[in-house]
């Protein structure tokens, strides 16, 4: 979701300058230097392993950049510490760190599981008060609404409308159909993403885009006061309200699979700002062909969310609050 910023904060977020993007992808890591790959410890300053060059990197809790050098299986030096990784459920499980041992954590999943505890109202209650609800005032818009179905701008787009269903981090459906659309310019721009990111074998899969207010403000009344951080504020409303934000990644078009990235998406974690030092170098290159396709055609990535771009005209139009089902008849 939106509004992560603070996050820099709550999980010590690593904002450093993105890698470079060249021409030929790098390897993947082997196994072995995949399983070690990961955030560590129990405090929020977490041990950041990842992989740069062929080579392991230790950042935070003390490192900064810090290369891994192997001594023995399972054992590495950086700087004057040393680091002993212990075997979990196909990765590292924990690390010693000079004798104290630091868990494999997953923020992001740590952040939904608080989420759900505290989520309150049912999903059917939500949907119709928010519905009875009324978007914020606004001054008259330079531009009339013109939502465009992107499932018909390019035969390469697909979707994956995780608020349709119940995967995503509040665990129920807020859509009440899939469907993705954006603003008739955004989404002629989005087909020529798609047409540039089809040479180098690349294909989009959509999550979102323009939203109804209305489920803006079912995050926000299900979402416990204490996280409202990590959703958009309805009394504002957002830019996948006005039709000109879109959630998006790669897929592989031989495979049809999602290309990994450095985080999941709708993460609220560290791994999910634009340029998060950690994973591995394809993925970083990856993320960087997404971003330089859209960027070129006048799409801005959001800084906390590597899968979220803004179309460059998207003050020009109103807050939207009409349901997918309308838009679909």
């Amino acid at each position: 979701m939106k509004q992560i910023a603070c996050l820099a904060v709550l999980f010590g977020a690593i904002l450093v300058s993105s890698a470079v993007w060249a021409e030929t992808p790098p390897p993947n890591p082997p196994p072995s230097m995949m399983r070690l790959i990961g955030q560590y410890g129990p405090g929020d300053d977490l041990l950041e392993i990842y992989e740069s060059g062929g080579q392991l990197f230790a950042d935070g809790d003390g490192f900064h950049q810090a290369t891994l050098v192997p001594a023995t299986a399972g054992i590495f030096k950086a700087a004057d510490k040393t680091l002993v990784f212990a075997e979990g459920r196909g990765a590292a499980g924990t690390v010693a760190l000079d004798g104290t041992s630091l868990p494999r954590r997953d923020i992001g999943q740590e952040v939904i599981k608080q989420i759900r505890a505290g989520e309150h109202g049912d999903p059917a209650t939500l949907r119709a008060e928010a519905l009875k609800a009324t978007p914020p005032a606004e001054p008259p818009p330079k531009r009339e609404m013109d939502l465009v179905p992107l499932a018909g701008v390019d035969p390469t787009i697909r979707l994956d409308i995780r608020y349709a269903t119940s995967n995503n981090f509040m665990g129920f459906p807020l859509y009440e159909r899939p469907g993705a659309y954006l603003q008739r310019p955004a989404a002629e721009a989005l087909g020529r993403v798609a047409r540039a990111l089809k040479v180098q074998g690349y294909g989009l899969l959509i999550h979102d885009g323009y939203r109804p207010w209305f489920v803006t403000k079912m995050f926000w009344d299900a979402t416990p006061v204490l996280d409202h951080m990590f959703v958009g504020d309805p009394a504002h409303g957002s830019r996948h309200n006005r039709g000109e934000a879109i959630d998006l990644t790669l897929y592989d078009l031989k495979t049809g699979k999602p290309v990994p990235m450095t985080g999941r998406y709708d993460e609220m974690s560290k791994r999910s700002y634009s340029d998060y030092i950690g994973g591995t170098s394809r993925q970083r290159y990856d993320r960087g062909v997404l971003h330089a396709a859209m960027e070129k055609e006048g799409f801005q990535v959001l800084n906390e969310e590597w899968w979220h771009f803004d179309y460059k005209d998207w003050a020009d139009y109103a807050i939207g609050n009409v349901p997918f089902d309308q838009l679909a008849r």
